[in-house]
């Protein structure tokens, strides 16, 4: 992997693990349509870790209330949050892998997003009160909804997001909490690819120069990332997002059963 190719990998990491666009389907379509490699697990988990750096450093006055104070309810929300996705994960690991490999659901997963995201601001602005605060129900949706995004492109954040706003939880809350919810999903997806790197005996033959590149890259990248959609989940519509993402499912749908340039079903 050359240097450039992990620049790349690790733009694409740090910016779409936070906008509400799938990173794992932007992952998987890059290297269809440009042959880049995901390289070795080693380099996958590194550019991961950059972007857990990046929620750490906008985020940390939160974190560190979750420091100083573990027990409470926030705490309490963000592991039920979880319990979905680490049944989902392992209950279907080699499923999800293979959805990874084959690209065979991405244009679907596309287009869901698209419409989770569409009908979720739709929800968000029906008449009702805005809440600032959830509960174990609202939780567990949410939770739920980040499950459903181990799927390569489905959005983990666009799907918590829509669980959020859809139960009419204001948008600067949501916000804050999906992101929150981030740094547990990445940890479990680091201890998976660290396990995997144990039990493989290697981490591949990256170099230490693309490693340091797309570390290094995702985590600038991320913290840009996270700063901005924080300021458009307050202050705009993710329409413009959910038009994107169904616009990108729609053309890969069309390759895979028309014209097959870079896919096959």
């Amino acid at each position: 992997m050359s240097i450039i190719e992990a620049i790349i990998l690790g733009a694409v990491q740090g910016l779409t693990e936070f906008l509400p666009v799938s990173s794992s389907g932007h992952l998987v379509l890059l290297q269809k349509l440009f042959s880049i490699s995901e390289g070795a697990l080693l380099f996958d988990t590194l550019v991961h870790v950059g972007t857990l750096f990046a929620v750490f450093i906008v985020l940390w006055d939160d974190i560190w209330d979750l420091l100083k104070k573990p027990i409470q309810a926030k705490t309490g929300f963000l592991i039920i949050a979880t319990i979905p996705t680490v049944i989902v994960a392992l209950l279907f690991k080699d499923l999800i892998e293979s959805a990874f490999a084959s690209a065979q659901f991405l244009g679907f997963a596309f287009l869901l997003t698209g419409v989770a995201l569409f009908v979720s601001e739709r929800l968000s602005r029906r008449p009702g009160v805005i809440r600032e605060y959830m509960g174990i129900p609202d939780v567990l949706i949410i939770g739920i909804m980040q499950a459903v995004a181990i799927i390569p492109g489905v959005s983990r954040s666009g799907f918590t997001l829509a669980g959020a706003l859809s139960l009419k939880v204001e948008r600067g809350t949501a916000a804050s909490f999906s992101f929150l919810l981030s740094i547990p999903a990445i940890l479990g997806a680091l201890v998976l690819q660290l396990k995997d790197m144990i039990s493989n005996g290697s981490g591949g033959s990256v170099g230490a120069a693309p490693l340091i590149a797309g570390m290094l890259t995702a985590a600038i990248v991320g913290f840009f990332s996270i700063k901005l959609m924080l300021k458009i989940v307050k202050e705009r519509s993710l329409i413009g997002f959910a038009v994107y993402v169904a616009c990108l499912g729609t053309l890969i749908l069309m390759d895979q059963y028309v014209s097959h340039f870079f896919f096959t079903v």
